[in-house]
């Protein structure tokens, strides 16, 4: 596979989101990812939720390009495979439980002396020390944690309410997969091999930092109207259906008193004025004009008035509407594959563009065990010891 990664190996221990995506990353990125599943039922998101003949589309959507080995490694012999590929690769990536990789005789101590050179990463809920550490932890839980959901109130409600995607997963598989590369960078450089942890807690704290946590950034005194996004973000009704429409710049307001035949605001300093417009005292009483200048139209009105002004604007597409957007087609943002088992399916594309190293998104996401076979013959177990692992239940049937 061409790539920026090829040549690189990894060894994907992980399980669920954050660690399987982030090595589906690099394997988007011309890396050899072989991904190593428990015998009985492989990965917990195998389990048949969106799913049919043998793939579900949550495994699907974190595993492409990857190689599936079914090895037990509860066993001496499956944990011996997986040292032996640990010798010939450059990164192991897991995402057990703190303490756990070490019981299972996989800790980085162990793997250092195989390889000086591995790039080992290590992926927890809350990190390796601390009043949680041994606390089972969920996606939810660490948006709890962080002031996400706090964060989600709803501006005409007060109700709070989840992020509803795993995005604490998400922000810490794009972490690792930035982390990894930059270990790699190092290496290169003469580093060596080395750890990296990245706790969930913190990789979610990080992503939703920025702008969720604006309020709290500045500290003391003499601080001036603290404003986050949550307090401007807003959907706006139409006659007939919802938009998202974001003005912030002195033309951007402009243009949406012309939409929206409003010119008053524009003599209206409360409206022109970004820092009084949103004052407290006047973002209400403006956002409710805008609120209902916006309802007399329909969305086709507002989405050509608001773009003929150069106002951002958008119409709120349901899921099954995305894929037929025509600016998602000109990207060619998402593809369309038939697998021979698994059937017609279509996914999200890799998002970089890389000039001379293209990279593209990777083969077929494997079926439980698709390449145990494969992968031993090429660290050297010949047939005899395969079926010999097979009899014993190491590795898949």
């Amino acid at each position: 596979m061409s790539g920026p990664l090829e040549g690189i190996r990894i060894v994907d221990v992980s399980a669920i989101v954050s660690g399987p995506l982030a090595a589906m990353m690099l394997a988007d990125q011309g890396a050899d990812v072989v991904k190593v599943e428990p015998v009985e039922l492989g990965d917990a998101t195998r389990l048949p939720v969106n799913y049919r003949a043998g793939m579900s589309a949550l495994f699907a959507n974190c595993n492409r390009g990857k190689r599936a080995m079914a090895l037990d490694l509860k066993a001496t012999a499956g944990r011996e495979i997986v040292l032996d590929l640990v010798k010939q690769a450059d990164v192991f990536i897991e995402n057990w439980r703190p303490g756990a990789a070490e019981r299972l005789g996989l800790g980085e101590d162990v793997l250092r002396k195989l390889n000086q050179n591995l790039i080992y990463a290590s992926i927890s809920g809350y990190g390796t020390s601390g009043p949680y550490r041994d606390r089972r932890v969920y996606d939810p839980v660490i948006q709890a944690y962080t002031g996400m959901i706090e964060n989600q109130r709803n501006l005409d409600t007060g109700e709070i309410d989840l992020v509803r995607n795993i995005v604490a997963d998400k922000a810490t598989a794009y972490t690792v997969t930035q982390a990894v590369v930059a270990a790699l960078f190092a290496r290169e450089r003469g580093a060596g091999g080395q750890r990296i942890d990245v706790a969930m807690l913190d990789a979610t704290l990080a992503f939703f930092w920025p702008d969720g946590m604006m309020m709290h950034t500045l500290l003391g005194d003499g601080v001036e109207q603290p404003i986050c996004m949550a307090d401007v973000y807003r959907v706006w009704k139409t006659s007939d259906g919802d938009v998202i429409a974001f003005f912030q710049s002195a033309a951007e307001l402009t243009g949406l008193a012309h939409a929206l035949d409003r010119p008053d605001w524009l003599d209206d300093e409360n409206f022109t004025d970004i820092a009084k417009r949103l004052h407290p005292d006047n973002i209400e009483r403006m956002t409710q004009e805008v609120k209902d200048a916006i309802g007399q139209f329909t969305t086709d009105e507002i989405l050509e008035r608001f773009n003929r002004e150069e106002v951002p604007v958008a119409p709120v597409l349901s899921r099954s509407d995305v894929a037929d957007d025509p600016q998602v087609k000109v990207n060619q943002s998402i593809f369309e594959r038939d697998h021979p088992v698994y059937g017609r399916y279509r996914q999200a594309r890799p998002a970089p563009h890389f000039s001379r190293t293209p990279a593209e998104a990777g083969r077929d996401a494997p079926l439980h065990g698709e390449h145990t076979v494969e992968v031993l013959r090429e660290i050297g177990y010949d047939d005899a010891k395969i079926e010999a692992l097979r009899a014993r239940g190491i590795i898949g049937q």
